[in-house]
């Protein structure tokens, strides 16, 4: 600073001296205005630098500090060390910014910030697939004259944000449920999140059928389990009486056992999401084994057809696979009268996909019950199926092993002429 205010007094010094000097020369008048004109010269350089320091922005970068000697160029070259640093900082705020908006806009949950008015004041793009909304054009307005489920606006207008709502038939289709909460945040602001819990509250009506089955399906040989041990306990009975008991009670126990055999076996299907390793499977002596499995199964009510076309084998689990076979061979020859056809085949399609496929002569499938078959407990004919021995359970579990073994399960039926049940493996199982 000493060293510019001497600069300074310098070159007043020499105005002062040149004004002298012109005096003598020219007189006291065009002196005094020579050496103002000359201490004038800092003043008018110090006030272009001053203008062209205003005009400088920080977000405007194509301007740069000017050029400069002295003291001002000291200076600018400060003020652009500055410039430059603030410019970086401002840059790192909006890059971060934007990934925070990158982020939200990802989420597949949906953000909408409000004010303390319920005013929108953004909001991302799940949130406007869920409520309808759109981010631009709704900006500023009360949301819930937006969106008019009376939930919603109840769930707003009583501000008890302490619990999430969840609210029906919402987005564009309105067959999504949403749950909603409020999170009050930073001065006066309220954060709005939304979840899609479709899927959840599907399986959680999944669940509580299953779990009702279940119970159901116990229960009931177990009843008729109670029901002959009290009779037994309570009058006597002779030998054949107790024989032909203890009989009903042995079928309704290996009834039990079935189904908890099925069901451990789809909990193991269910719980392994992995594909099925890849071990040698011998498809064709596989046949012969369920061959015999068959003909026992049937004791000769109906005639029964093996064909095997192709030497091919597998790459899969023996057990899983034993287990998808006899399901769809045992399901035949409960669901086909007595003396009528089953043909259980193993080939090789054109397009080299391995086919096992079985065709009984049953009473068939009505094409309304087909896409929902599959699933665990659904039966086309409850009281039916429970007469055959059935768990309800042998195609959910096949669906489950064929998904595990890259495999499609493809069924086919006609009311009256029978029904055609195929596993199509895909080319690399195949050996």
């Amino acid at each position: 600073m000493t060293l510019y205010l001497g600069r300074f007094l310098v070159w007043i010094s020499i105005a002062i001296l040149i004004g002298w000097l012109v005096d003598m020369v020219a007189g006291f008048p065009l002196g005094l205005l020579v050496a103002v004109g000359v201490m004038a010269i800092p003043v008018a350089r110090s006030y272009h630098y001053l203008s062209k320091l205003q005009e400088l922005n920080l977000q405007d970068t194509s301007k740069s500090t000017p050029q400069a000697s002295g003291a001002w160029g000291d200076a600018f070259s400060k003020v652009d060390r500055i410039l430059m640093d603030a410019r970086g900082q401002i840059q790192s705020l909006e890059t971060r910014h934007n990934r925070f908006i990158q982020g939200f806009q990802a989420s597949p949950n949906g953000v909408v910030m409000l004010d303390d008015g319920l005013h929108i004041e953004w909001c991302n793009a799940s949130a406007e697939n869920f409520f309808g909304i759109n981010a631009r054009k709704d900006s500023l307005q009360n949301i819930s004259y937006l969106v008019r489920n009376p939930d919603f606006v109840n769930y707003l207008s009583m501000r008890r944000f302490e619990n999430p709502i969840v609210i029906q038939r919402m987005g564009f289709a309105h067959e999504l449920s949403i749950a909603v909460q409020v999170f009050p945040f930073g001065s006066d602001q309220l954060l709005l999140l939304a979840q899609d819990v479709t899927d959840l509250q599907k399986t959680e009506a999944m669940r509580r059928d299953f779990v009702a089955n279940v119970s159901h399906e116990i229960r009931t040989p177990l009843t008729v389990l109670i029901g002959f041990l009290e009779t037994m306990q309570s009058i006597e009975l002779s030998a054949e009486q107790r024989n032909r008991y203890l009989s009903l009670m042995m079928t309704q126990s290996s009834r039990m056992k079935s189904l908890v055999e099925d069901l451990l076996t789809l909990a193991n299907l269910e719980a392994n999401t992995s594909f099925a390793p890849m071990q040698e499977f011998d498809v064709k002596a596989e046949m012969a084994s369920l061959k015999i499995d068959a003909e026992a199964l049937s004791a000769g009510r109906h005639k029964i057809i093996f064909d095997v076309l192709t030497d091919t084998a597998l790459y899969g689990e023996r057990r899983e696979l034993h287990s998808a076979f006899s399901n769809l061979i045992s399901n035949a020859i409960r669901y086909t009268p007595e003396g009528g056809q089953i043909t259980v085949s193993w080939s090789l399609s054109p397009s080299r996909h391995g086919i096992f496929s079985v065709t009984d002569t049953g009473p068939g499938i009505d094409a309304v019950h087909l896409p929902r078959i599959t699933e665990r407990f659904y039966r086309v004919d409850g009281s039916r199926s429970r007469d055959t021995g059935g768990t309800g359970l042998g195609l959910a579990i096949v669906k489950h092993i064929a998904t595990r073994h890259n495999a499609q399960l493809l069924i086919t039926s006609v009311v009256g002429e029978g029904s055609t049940f195929k596993l199509r493996f895909a080319p690399e199982r195949l050996i």
